[in-house]
């Protein structure tokens, strides 16, 4: 923060509490009656009139010890513009003792059972890793592949054995280390509107499902030149691109003629973030066991 914007800062909030101190002191003295009296201010409203008596000494005692507690709160902790408090507390420091703490207590437990296996940990003599598991990923990775990580509308399903980079322990640890990045290009330009149609039922037709054959046959050799590079000749992908198995009828962005059409004009850009620097190597292991039993049930 620059040392205009500190002092202004500075000045407005220390401006507003000492205006309310002298609004509460000047408007406490202006009072003509120091004790309750029975007269009123001299309005009424549906019959109901409002005495000329003082704020309760009690309320005014608050509002004062408010005060006060404000000016050394903002005496011990940053507040004040550039002011970092004589306590020199700051969120981050917070943060970065809470995660000490918590490695101390907690990496001893995190490194006993990363020691086992991913299949070692799928025993029953092992759920208490597995559960550790399963915590780190509503945690880190439920709000996209949902709680039982079924998946959604563009976050893959982990229970169906359907992998875009690979279901290995290897590729699924690869993937959480350092993320992926999927790019399926729009198409509308080279092909048109009438190409993302007949494209469109050639896709239906990789999966058995009900199209138009001429159309189908009209975009075969544009689905050999164009979309066989990643998804292969026959369609079923390739784990190296994250291109998907065409020929499965399991569908990330949804399998109606519309939704497929869509992604064939507009393209497809899914982002699996990388946990490597939220996650240990420990942690790592654990969730991928997890992930590895979602589709072992």
């Amino acid at each position: 923060m620059s040392a205009f914007w500190s002092a202004w800062v500075t000045v407005l909030t220390l401006g507003v509490i000492f205006g309310c101190v002298w609004l509460l002191f000047a408007t406490r003295k202006s009072q003509p009656h120091q004790e309750i009296t029975e007269e009123t201010v001299g309005h009424s409203f549906d019959g109901i009139e409002e005495l000329d008596n003082p704020m309760p000494k009690w309320w005014f005692q608050m509002f004062v010890a408010t005060v006060i507690f404000g000016l050394v709160y903002l005496l011990l902790y940053p507040g004040l513009g550039n002011f970092k408090g004589l306590l020199g507390w700051t969120s981050h420091g917070q943060w970065e003792e809470e995660m000490a703490y918590a490695e101390q207590h907690y990496a001893p437990v995190f490194q006993r059972f990363a020691q086992l296996s991913v299949e070692e940990l799928k025993r029953p003599e092992n759920a208490e890793g597995l559960q550790i598991g399963q915590r780190l990923f509503a945690n880190n990775c439920s709000v996209c592949h949902g709680v039982g990580g079924v998946g959604a509308h563009g976050f893959p399903n982990l229970s169906n054995n359907d992998w875009l980079w690979g279901g290995s322990e290897e590729a699924i640890k690869y993937t959480l280390h350092n993320g992926r990045m999927g790019a399926m290009p729009a198409w509308a330009d080279v092909l048109g509107e009438d190409g993302i149609r007949d494209m469109t039922h050639y896709v239906l037709a990789l999966s058995n499902r009900e199209h138009d054959a001429a159309s189908a046959e009209r975009a075969q050799p544009q689905f050999a030149s164009l979309c066989a590079a990643c998804h292969m000749p026959d369609g079923t992908g390739m784990y190296v691109l994250g291109a998907p198995n065409l020929t499965n009828d399991i569908w990330l962005y949804g399998g109606s003629f519309e939704q497929i059409a869509h992604t064939l004009r507009h393209g497809r850009f899914g982002v699996m973030p990388a946990f490597s620097g939220l996650l240990s190597e420990d942690q790592i292991h654990l969730v991928t066991a997890y992930v590895m039993s979602l589709n072992s049930n």
